[in-house]
């Protein structure tokens, strides 16, 4: 990958990122955590964490416990979690696989060999019954590929995931890895681009769409819509 190559990949980065994932935080997530029928609240607990947050249980103070772990967290890992393989897509036109059970096939710039490659995006977003699902995907890839006399083998089978370290990965990812190569992070971008900092490179470019964005306004809106149903049920 040259140069003009790398700074096409980062600016279609950034502009995945504004579309797909900033507009959407702000249009919909900020939209169902304004409603609180979108939330499952536990009567237990909605006043504990007004009073730890905000000193106080007033109805405003409810809806900002509420609200910031949904907008600042959930929802928008969620989001991401749901547009990896369209991310790549963009990133990298041609990748997309017709295989069932894989979602991207690319030729590793490390090894030379062709990767039949699920995609996850973090390091704890898989769990126990994903393992055998993958497990199930690779071992019919492998088959297909004796069938139609191509050379599979299992090191050829891999999960991608898309951004932490080797030592976050969860049991689950440790339990594939002990049969199929989990690429985490910056050593999967290295494999996708060839080149050793691109995941770092990427990180910085997202983080300057960050600094376009200033949601203050419609997370005020969010909490004070809330805030309004809150009172009206609870007070």
């Amino acid at each position: 990958m040259n140069n003009e190559q790398r700074l096409l990949l980062l600016e279609k980065a950034k502009q995945f990122f504004r579309d797909e994932i900033v507009e959407s935080h702000i249009t919909r997530a900020c939209a169902k955590a304004g409603k609180l029928s979108n939330y499952n609240v536990n009567p237990f607990l909605f006043k504990y964490l007004a009073n730890f947050l905000k000193g106080n249980d007033d109805p405003r103070s409810i809806a900002e416990a509420l609200v910031l772990p949904r907008v600042l967290g959930s929802s928008i890992n969620t989001s991401f979690g749901m547009r990896i393989q369209k991310l790549i897509s963009e990133l990298f036109e041609g990748f997309g696989s017709t295989t069932p059970g894989i979602d991207i096939e690319f030729i590793d710039a490390i090894d030379g060999s062709k990767k039949y490659c699920q995609l996850k995006s973090g390091p704890n977003t898989i769990n126990h019954d994903d393992v055998e699902t993958i497990f199930g995907h690779f071992q019919g890839t492998i088959n297909l590929g004796r069938t139609n006399n191509l050379n599979i083998g299992i090191n050829d089978m891999i999960v991608g995931v898309i951004y932490g370290e080797e030592i976050e990965l969860s049991s689950h990812y440790k339990r594939i890895n002990e049969r199929y190569p989990v690429i985490i992070g910056k050593s999967f971008w290295h494999r996708l681009t060839g080149k050793d900092d691109f995941y770092f490179e990427l990180i910085d470019a997202v983080g300057d769409v960050a600094l376009e964005v200033d949601g203050t306004k419609v997370l005020e809106e969010t909490i004070d819509a809330l805030s309004i149903e809150i009172e009206a049920k609870f007070s």
